[in-house]
């Protein structure tokens, strides 16, 4: 019996095609961390010098073939007599679907009263906060990027660009005219949501990697006018001495009939970032409850038809044009808000801020939480963001664990973390659609 197990186990595997695998998977794991591992420039007296580190690049090269050959004996195992490669028992796996249901179903809530209490928990201090303003920020942007890209299916490539535009528009109004945040924070968004607008008009017949080459152009436009326009921008100095926001007129500084002497209380530096973090909170929970509002409506609805097929969209007699302009405009406006929480919580903007980078960030998060998944934009910004201060400390190797994961998650879920979309409107039962039966529109 135990010769027979063996066998059938045995017979799982092409040792074969494994070895030719894993030689070719050492080969290039040696051609790439060879050249970039091994071999590392310092500077020394009297000019540079080599510092070779073949002990490094040969532990890495060796943790990628035994992880290649991991996923031969687990994932990618065809066991005998199946027609797929499942090794856990089919009672296991309804198990772990029915158990990853009811976790998903609580996620959200406990997701919403965990950042809520956050700032008031024992182990929080400066730098978390900090930390999770950032977060926040960058949930917001994926959630006004997640209506252009994932509901009505256009890659925008240039997406920093309207968060500049609000930025810029609070920094130079407060500068030039006094405003105060509160009265800037619309017109950012309005502003931001009008330069959308004349985004879309030129755009409104291209589609896939002809909108993305303009997008993207339109990104750079942007930051290079930032940068050349000195009388008016400050060009590469930016903008500084922006003004911070208050509470119903409460200034967070010291001395009398301020927020610490209003409410009795000893003045602290983390007022302020405490207020900060509980604003970005509520635009970022606005953000949500628009978006899933406007789901639900006609235009909500215009926009998925559009993303599965604009050719059906047109043929049921929907205006385009104005989808695609609402899209861009919306989307736009709350990247302008989020740019005036920006520029506000920093106090100095410039051009450098709002590299394309930053649109590749924002679009990683709204691609790896799924397209169209509010819940996946969080817990791909979550690990997007935090996943970066956590290997801040690994310096050169802090890219290379990024791409790694990257190329983990591709190969895991191809289609996102939340790969289920599930419909505005449906007739009888709400039933979530997975994203493998979905056929991808034109665009992305």
């Amino acid at each position: 019996m135990a010769n027979m197990s063996l066998k059938e186990t045995m017979a799982g595997f092409n040792f074969q095609k494994i070895a030719k695998d894993l030689v070719v998977t050492a080969l290039l794991a040696t051609a790439i961390f060879g050249s970039t591992i091994a071999f590392k420039t310092k500077t020394a007296p009297g000019g540079l010098v080599l510092d070779l580190r073949f002990d490094i690049a040969f532990y890495i090269i060796a943790a990628v073939v035994v992880g290649r050959l991991l996923l031969w004996l687990t994932f990618w195992r065809k066991a005998p007599n199946k027609a797929s490669g499942d090794i856990l028992p089919k009672g296991w796996r309804t198990l772990y679907a029915a158990l990853l249901a009811k976790i998903a179903k609580r996620f959200a809530p406990t997701l919403l009263v965990f950042a809520i209490v956050f700032p008031f928990l024992p182990f929080t201090d400066r730098y978390l906060l900090d930390l999770g303003v950032l977060v926040l920020t960058y949930v917001m942007l994926g959630w006004g990027l997640n209506i252009v890209v994932g509901l009505a299916g256009l890659l925008d490539l240039g997406y920093v660009a309207f968060y500049a535009i609000g930025a810029y528009s609070y920094a130079l109004l407060a500068h030039y005219f006094g405003f105060s945040f509160w009265m800037c924070l619309p017109l950012a968004g309005i502003l931001a949501a009008f330069w959308g607008l004349i985004l879309g008009f030129p755009v409104l017949r291209l589609r896939g990697d002809y909108l993305a080459i303009v997008t993207l152009a339109f990104g750079e436009i942007i930051r290079i006018v930032l940068l050349n326009w000195y009388q008016f921008t400050g060009g590469p100095d930016g903008l500084s001495g922006i003004p911070r926001p208050s509470f119903f007129g409460l200034e967070f500084k010291r001395g009398e009939g301020n927020f610490a002497d209003f409410f009795g209380l000893e003045y602290s530096t983390i007022h302020r970032i405490v207020f900060l973090y509980f604003l970005i909170l509520a635009l970022a929970l606005l953000t949500n409850f628009i978006t899933n509002r406007l789901r639900r409506l006609p235009i909500g609805r215009a926009w998925e038809a559009l993303r599965e097929d604009e050719i059906a969209c047109r043929s049921l007699g929907l205006n385009t044009t104005v989808v695609k302009l609402t899209a861009f405009s919306i989307g736009a406006m709350f990247a302008g808000f989020a740019g005036s929480f920006f520029a506000t919580r920093q106090g100095f903007i410039s051009p450098e801020s709002f590299t394309f980078i930053e649109s590749a960030l924002i679009l990683a998060i709204v691609v790896l939480g799924g397209m169209g998944s509010q819940i996946g934009v969080v817990i791909a910004s979550i690990a997007m963001i935090g996943g970066f201060e956590i290997f801040r400390e690994a310096e050169e190797y802090r890219m290379l664990i990024f791409g790694l994961a990257m190329v983990t998650i591709m190969i895991w879920r191809p289609r996102g973390l939340i790969s289920k979309r599930i419909p505005s409107i449906f007739l009888k039962k709400k039933k979530a659609v997975s994203g493998d039966l979905v056929a991808q529109g034109e665009g992305h």
